[in-house]
């Protein structure tokens, strides 16, 4: 009899609510690997010679907050589009944050599929969850994608008006 997860009353089965260790463990890795966008500076800053740029991590924080803020007044959802903001750029865990400058020269999987490999190990719901919000994020199809894709480029703008008030000549804002 499993020790973590309680049985229904008809064929020993698991309860629908009870989370195996298999989910947890995979939840956990899950978890771990978006740890590393805490750690992952945005390489674009780095060409216009910022010494210590924002993580990507960061970014999306921010991300998500203006999309928020922006789906409000466009009469969107506020929670669907930060929801979206902030998993924009999940990918670069497995990837990096590749600037634009070297996008053109380099082949790069499709978010979708990279996102696909991440949640893998999942539990079905937040797997499917996660895919929907990085799809819907790409195809930009939907109200709350095009608030997030423009507060992705207004965080931008607002980033590099920080770093050239600090004093970065080489950054346009």
């Amino acid at each position: 009899m499993p020790t973590h997860s309680s049985l229904t009353a008809d064929e020993g089965t698991p309860a629908a609510d009870d989370t195996t260790d298999q989910d947890a463990t995979a939840t956990i890795a899950f978890a771990y690997e978006m740890g590393v966008l805490k750690r992952l500076r945005r390489a674009g800053w780095w060409h216009a010679g910022v010494r210590d740029p924002e993580s990507v991590a960061e970014h999306s924080l921010r991300v998500a907050q203006l999309a928020a803020l922006i789906a409000a007044e466009e009469g969107a959802d506020p929670a669907r589009a930060a929801y979206l903001g902030m998993w924009h750029d999940s990918q670069e865990t497995r990837i990096g944050d590749i600037p634009h400058s070297a996008r053109p020269y380099i082949d790069v999987a499709p978010n979708e599929r990279i996102t696909e490999d991440q949640v893998a190990g999942l539990p079905d719901t937040a797997a499917k969850s996660v895919r929907e919000a990085v799809t819907e994020y790409e195809t930009q199809d939907t109200l709350e994608a095009r608030c997030a894709k423009d507060a992705d480029r207004l965080e931008c703008l607002l980033q590099a008006i920080e770093y050239r008030e600090s004093g970065y000549t080489r950054v346009d804002g």
